[in-house]
């Protein structure tokens, strides 16, 4: 089985995983994936990530030009904005409407430098600092532009009132990682005033060293 045939199954089985335990919904989320000679897959637009056909994948060139499939997600700038700005390890992009993120991406008290309060270790080692960028129009370029302007600083970012974006060095990496974002999302809320017991600044510092984010 060929590169590209062995990576739209990857993104068909993965995507369903998450459209099955309501990671996503509707025809909500996208998902994006480069090749061995830059160019991406990625999820067709008005998809359901629970049904995806992974021979109507869409193909992107290395300049991100549709040259196969059916027709890409809007969202194809917010993709590449991560791979023309992340390492030349990232390979793979995921984006999700997943309810917790959203639900504390439009709390007032959220902190837009770090959404994440550090609960676990875990959104520290698989995600660092997830930022918060302001509301776009879904489509809307400027997405792009926003995370540009990180100049590769964040693997993650929480859109408000949107949902997350998480880059990773392949699939698995990105679809663990943006798992891993909703479920400290979900933790951040069941915990919101109760005052939790949060990692101190030296236990943070301690997991940043150990395992570094390149």
């Amino acid at each position: 089985m060929s590169e590209d045939a062995r990576m739209r199954e990857e993104i068909a089985s993965l995507a369903k995983s998450i459209f099955d335990r309501g990671l996503t919904h509707g025809s909500t989320g996208n998902i994006s994936a480069r090749l061995s000679d830059g160019s991406i897959l990625v999820t067709p637009t008005g998809s359901s990530l629970g049904r995806l056909d992974p021979a109507r994948i869409a193909k992107l060139d290395s300049s991100f030009r549709h040259v196969g499939g059916d027709r890409p997600t809007k969202e194809v700038p917010l993709h590449a904005a991560f791979y023309e700005t992340g390492t030349s390890e990232t390979g793979a992009v995921v984006h999700l409407h997943s309810t917790h993120s959203v639900a504390l991406s439009v709390l007032p008290d959220t902190d837009p430098e770090n959404v994440l309060p550090p609960i676990t270790p875990y959104s520290i080692m698989q995600l660092g600092k997830v930022k918060l960028l302001p509301y776009f129009m879904p489509g809307d370029p400027a997405m792009g532009d926003a995370v540009r302007g990180l100049a590769g600083k964040h693997s993650a970012v929480l859109l408000a009132n949107h949902g997350p974006v998480v880059a990773g060095k392949t699939l698995e990496a990105a679809v663990n990682a943006m798992e891993e974002l909703e479920a400290t999302a979900r933790l951040a809320l069941l915990t919101r005033g109760h005052n939790p017991r949060l990692l101190g600044e030296a236990e943070i510092r301690q997991l940043e060293i150990a395992y570094p984010r390149s």
